[in-house]
């Protein structure tokens, strides 16, 4: 969540209130968050160094804007350049591809798009790799066993899944190497 918040806060200073109403609004689409979260994540931006409050900007009603610093910069950069890991796939693919176009450099947004079909690739093979294991769904056993036909129904949905995310994000890098 931290980094998504550093995404945002590319675009200029926000409030807290600012970043609740943008996960609302917007992040919610691939990612979502408690108030309780997002204050914890901006406190311990705050803490890193990786965010400041901008005390000259400080609204009426006693909103602090937050603004990303060099430290904050270098940190959201590095994880976008980072292959996304750990079992919540889509949630890091997506949040990357969605502040790809904060990244200045041509190459640095073909590396994210390489970093994401890389890590979908070996996610593809570890699912076929577990199909292979398995028996088919139109196999007598499948088709008798009442836990057996939802657990190769999740495997295929799965496969199904990232099929369509290697065409997306395949899609993805052919436009950006166009430009």
């Amino acid at each position: 969540m931290q980094f998504v918040i550093l995404g945002m806060l590319l675009g200029g200073p926000l409030s807290l209130y600012d970043v609740q109403r943008h996960f609302e609004r917007i992040v919610s689409l691939f990612y979502s968050a408690s108030a309780g979260s997002i204050q914890r994540a901006l406190r311990q931006l705050a803490a890193d160094g990786r965010v400041v409050v901008d005390a000259a900007a400080v609204a009426a009603r006693g909103r602090k804007p937050y603004r990303i610093t060099d430290a904050g910069r270098e940190a959201w950069r590095e994880w976008m350049l980072t292959p996304p890991t750990g079992s919540e796939l889509e949630t890091a693919m997506l949040a990357r591809v969605f502040f790809l176009g904060r990244l200045e450099a041509p190459e640095d947004r073909l590396r994210v798009i390489d970093g994401i079909l890389m890590r979908l690739r070996a996610e593809d093979d570890r699912l076929a790799s577990l199909a292979g294991t398995m028996p088919s769904a139109a196999s007598p056993e499948a088709l008798l066993d009442p836990l057996l036909r939802p657990q190769l129904a999740t495997l295929e949905y799965g496969r199904r899944s990232l099929a369509l995310a290697l065409d997306w994000v395949s899609e993805l890098a052919e436009a950006e190497g166009t430009r």
